[in-house]
């Protein structure tokens, strides 16, 4: 007999075809960045932060990002300057407690050998801004993969402190991504 159970069969989506979210997993993963002036460079990174990468059909040009950064977990060397990372000059982490970066496209090629380019709205310090990045990204059913290192603007968010008159930050600031999202 053919009943609903059939029909329901009959439409459910083809093998492979479903929707998959990742988690993504902060003991594997890394959110850096280097800053520089004119006599030093800094390398920091966010400690605590949160996401979900969701590919439809394990397409990663469909997959949509959602990463959460609790800014507060900044930390750089020399620790001496975490205090001043963390006040009104730089990311106000009071005002401003998380930054978040959701994706908006994602094609495959991308420079210097990338697999895919990444478009999203990056939401820092107040301020939401489009950034396009190339990164190497992997998708197998257990897991996501990705790693991606660009530069931003740091003004382009407000983060205008200038640096000593002597010792100038420059404006560019590199971040590095390494991303492990495990299926949930």
């Amino acid at each position: 007999t053919v009943g609903p159970a059939t029909t329901a069969t009959a439409a459910a989506a083809p093998a492979g075809a479903e929707t998959v979210t990742y988690a993504i997993d902060p003991s594997t993963s890394k959110v850096e960045w280097t800053g520089a002036k004119i006599t030093a460079h800094h390398d920091g990174k966010f400690t605590s932060f949160k996401g979900t990468i969701t590919v439809p059909g394990g397409k990663a040009e469909a997959a949509k990002i959602h990463l959460d950064i609790d800014t507060p977990s900044i930390t750089v060397e020399p620790t001496q300057l975490n205090g001043h990372l963390k006040s009104p000059d730089f990311f106000d982490v009071e005002k401003f407690p998380k930054a978040t970066f959701d994706s908006t496209s994602i094609t495959a090629g991308g420079a210097n050998g990338a697999t895919h380019t990444i478009a999203g709205n990056l939401a820092l310090h107040g301020v939401t801004k489009s950034v396009t990045f190339p990164a190497t990204v992997a998708v197998t059913p257990g897991k996501v993969s990705a790693k991606a290192d660009f530069s931003i603007v740091r003004k382009d968010w407000n983060l205008v402190y200038p640096g000593k008159p002597d010792n100038l930050i420059k404006d560019d600031v590199q971040i590095h991504l390494t991303i492990e999202a495990a299926k949930q």
